[in-house]
């Protein structure tokens, strides 16, 4: 049943603050209105943003307008993971993995399913027996089997593209010792590939990690392409999840793996962007550290912006971010899409990571659901850069 619609004082002041949202001030205010990011870029690549339950049900109604108005493709941050998706062999939750897909559906954007095989947010029972001990390399296999049909297959001709395999390789090129490996051994992606394929043969496949950067993890990701294709299987993109530092990688260490992924023919995604405006976190002076004042010392250090950012530092964010973004429309040839890992610094998984507490800033849209300068710069950008 749909709720009816009233308008109450505070209502009309939840619709003025959204209307100031979408239109873009906060840190860009004096601008005038921001530029729609998905006309910007149109002909260019798909801009996308993460959502998380509260968008999928369209519970806070200024990220919706940002959603709407900014980006032509979505991706899900947690509901169609293994471990939400079914907690229990055989039990599978799809509300917010419906109503996902169906919002996509109804703003007519680019629908990309993550993730299919992952050795985090797995449920537990997906490797055991009943007496807990690890299943055989048979019975995992026949498990992922069923969990890549059931879930492709319920989406089939409706999502897009999948990330089949998440975060499989270590930054020296050697595989991750997970479970899928330790049981199945390193054929599991292969055969998730295959799994994927024969539930939705017109779905895009792709191979999704971060650090992707690191040669040896760039190297090893290549050669993985060229064996899922030397054994007939489709592998349409790598996904480069896109978590960067204000230091690091450099643009050009970010451009030579977006380059070696294109030459080994397969199409470039950036998955999950979003730079931290922090300091990268050191173990020195961390918690645990017998002198308190230290790690008090070290806390405050960590997290140096809690009610707001610095004017010195948002400039330098916006810079480099519109490095970044500069180099993806000068590879736009091979990079499809660029997905922000969120909507708002407000909401961002970075406010926590990788301590309690910390208070970042690390998206295009600020606390306040304002576009940040960046965002017309990408706009002038995309206009220039042919």
């Amino acid at each position: 049943m749909k709720k009816s619609l009233h308008v109450s004082a505070a209502g009309f002041a939840a619709f003025a603050a959204l209307t100031v949202a979408a239109c873009g001030t906060g840190t860009g205010a004096g601008r005038g209105e921001a530029p729609a990011l998905k006309e910007s870029l149109t002909g260019r690549f798909h801009i996308g943003t993460a959502l998380s339950a509260d968008h999928i049900h369209e519970r806070d109604a200024l990220a919706d307008a940002i959603i709407v108005r900014h980006f032509d493709a979505i991706v899900p941050e947690n509901c169609m993971k293994s471990g939400p998706m079914q907690p229990r062999e055989g039990e599978f939750f799809w509300n917010d993995a419906d109503r996902f897909v169906e919002y996509g559906e109804k703003h007519g954007m680019w629908i990309t399913g993550h993730c299919l095989v992952w050795h985090s947010q797995a449920p537990s029972w997906f490797f055991t027996d009943a007496d807990g001990n690890d299943v055989s390399r048979e019975v995992l296999i026949e498990r992922m089997r069923s969990h890549i049909h059931a879930v492709v297959g319920r989406y089939k001709g409706r999502v897009r593209g999948w990330d089949v395999v998440n975060e499989a390789i270590m930054e020296d090129g050697s595989y991750r010792q997970s479970r899928f490996v330790r049981i199945i051994g390193e054929d599991f992606i292969p055969l998730a590939f295959q799994f994927a394929h024969e539930a939705d043969p017109d779905a895009e496949l792709y191979y999704n990690d971060y650090n992707e950067w690191f040669p040896g993890k760039r190297d090893a990701i290549v050669k993985l392409v060229g064996e899922l294709k030397a054994r007939g299987l489709r592998i349409d993109g790598v996904g480069m999840q896109g978590h960067v530092g204000m230091n690091s990688p450099t643009v050009d260490e970010y451009r030579a793996a977006i380059d070696a992924y294109g030459k080994a023919g397969v199409k470039v995604m950036i998955t999950e962007l979003d730079m931290s405006a922090l300091p990268s976190p050191t173990r020195r002076g961390g918690a645990g550290g017998a002198n308190i004042a230290d790690t008090v010392g070290y806390r405050e250090a960590m997290n140096p912006f809690t009610s707001a950012i610095s004017n010195e530092v948002s400039e330098q964010w916006n810079a480099r971010m519109g490095e970044l973004f500069r180099l993806f429309l000068e590879r736009d040839d091979v990079v499809s899409r660029v997905t922000l890992w969120g909507v708002t610094d407000a909401t961002s998984w970075k406010n926590d990571f990788p301590m309690p507490g910390r208070t970042d800033y690390p998206l295009l849209f600020d606390r306040q659901y304002g576009a940040k300068p960046v965002v017309w710069d990408i706009a002038n950008m995309a206009g220039e850069i042919k």
